[in-house]
């Protein structure tokens, strides 16, 4: 049975609007294209919406950097090009080297997003969101052995904290007990690969660039459900973090690290470590909740069994129960000032106090171990101040009493007098606690002049600004 001719003209009329209108762009959802098989015309839709939205562009590859992306929030334009532009209602969304580019305006009416595809075939993704995605912080290295390092993601979701008032000021215990982590949390993953092979140099900065480029050899993506995934970690006040333990590195060898978040187009600055030489003995130790933030080598021998860092539950238990008793004591002495009502300070408090002590006392009772091995150059080849190590002899005792003494030579990376200084300023005179001067003793027992510039009172002004740096550089244990 054949249909009508007129019904036949009303369903190729509909046919025909319908693959003219514009494809939609759904709120917080990434879309994948290619321009070889961009819809006609090459336009789509952003709804309308009360609030500013965020507008973002990702290319996945580099074989073309002709592709050119046009937006506008004028609703009588129905496929912006470069005769539209304005810069007020109508722009072009160019690309730089770095792969992204991001746009917020208001789209009261909506608006459409159009491309002109350039000489070759592009991959690339869209977004519109409510928030700004343009921008993913640093993850962090914590440290690393010869073969393994322990990495954590950007912080996301700080935890709150509340003051504690008078009478009922309670301090934290020394074994800190964590809140309930975000639910859901921030998902996030990490790309590394060999800082030589410049397979990860040469990409955009982009999500789905670099996760194209796990494929290659040497390049390892890691996600909170991969099997170096420690699960989520509170190393400080600037949030939680994803942690991994990651094996099988090579020694001595630079290595590119980038963070990706899930939602975003765009992946984090990239950030670098070198693994120590082959020789380097001592064993990671990470995810302490009494010292959160001890998250490196330590001189001390490596756990029975088949665990090859240490975390709470390996421990030697004298060890455990020094820092305990120590933070402890600390903080019943503490506490017999009425914290909350007596003021010493103006700028600081009990709880500021305790904090700083319990820094500086997980950067001494733990020394962190160095290697003299790594090169100290900028990307202009200038040198760099060198880290302050300290060579430690098999067998001698070390700074922390309680631990054995370590069966191979090694150096230590001495602690910050910063973590000192931090401490002497937060707490209250009646303790006593006191910092070596820079003009006499400092320089035995910390690393002097790094961060602040070694001047008695004086705060930064130091060589580098920092114990650490993005490109891999570490000059001293900030605990």
């Amino acid at each position: 049975m054949m249909l009508p001719i007129s019904l036949l003209a009303v369903l190729q009329y509909f046919l025909v609007l319908v693959e003219s209108q514009p494809q939609q762009l759904v709120l917080e959802s990434v879309i994948d294209l290619s321009t070889s098989s961009l819809p006609n015309p090459p336009t789509f839709r952003i709804s309308p919406s009360a609030d500013p939205l965020f507008i973002s562009v990702a290319l996945c590859d580099t074989t073309d950097n002709t592709t050119r992306f046009f937006l506008t929030n004028d609703t009588t334009i129905s496929n912006p090009g470069p005769s539209d532009v304005d810069s007020v209602n109508t722009l072009e969304l160019v690309v730089p080297d770095t792969g992204s580019n991001e746009w917020s305006n208001w789209f009261t009416n909506g608006g459409i997003l159009s491309v002109l595809k350039g000489d070759a075939s592009v991959e690339f993704e869209l977004l519109v969101s409510a928030h700004n995605s343009s921008t993913v912080g640093s993850p962090f290295v914590g440290d690393t052995t010869a073969n393994q390092a322990i990495l954590f993601s950007p912080p996301f979701s700080p935890v709150p904290t509340e003051e504690p008032t008078f009478p009922n000021y309670t301090l934290p215990a020394a074994n800190l007990t964590f809140p309930p982590p975000p639910s859901p949390p921030t998902n996030y993953s990490l790309v590394i690969a060999p800082t030589s092979s410049n397979g990860l140099a040469s990409l955009p900065r982009t999500v789905c660039a670099l996760k194209s480029a796990v494929s290659k050899e040497g390049t390892i993506l890691l996600s909170p459900t991969s099997g170096s995934s420690q699960g989520l970690w509170l190393r400080d006040s600037d949030g939680w973090r994803w942690q991994w333990l990651v094996n099988g590195l090579n020694p001595h060898t630079n290595y590119t690290l980038f963070a990706l978040r899930d939602g975003v187009l765009a992946s984090s600055q990239p950030f670098y470590f070198v693994t120590k030489s082959a020789t380097f003995s001592c064993p990671l130790v990470h995810s302490l909740p009494f010292c959160p933030t001890v998250s490196y080598a330590v001189p001390i021998a490596p756990p029975r069994g088949i665990a090859t860092t240490h975390t709470a539950a390996t421990l030697p238990g004298d060890v455990t129960d020094m820092v305990l008793s120590v933070l402890t004591n600390f903080t019943t002495t503490l506490s017999t000032l009425a914290c909350g009502r007596d003021y010493y300070s103006p700028l600081v408090t009990c709880a500021d106090c305790q904090q700083a002590y319990r820094r500086w006392l997980c950067a001494v009772a733990f020394p962190r171990c160095g290697d003299s091995s790594g090169s100290f150059v900028d990307a202009q080849g200038a040198q760099l101040p060198l880290p302050a190590l300290q060579s430690v002899a098999k067998g001698a005792p070390p700074r922390n009493p309680v631990l054995p003494p370590f069966g191979s030579d090694y150096q230590t990376l001495l602690p910050c007098l910063e973590t000192c200084n931090a401490a002497d300023r937060a707490c209250p005179n009646f303790l006593n606690f006191k910092c070596p001067l820079p003009r006499f003793t400092a320089a035995d027992s910390y690393a002097v002049g790094y961060i602040d510039s070694g001047e008695e009172g004086v705060l930064g002004g130091g060589s580098t600004g920092a114990a650490q740096d993005e490109f891999g550089h570490v000059w001293c244990n900030l605990g």
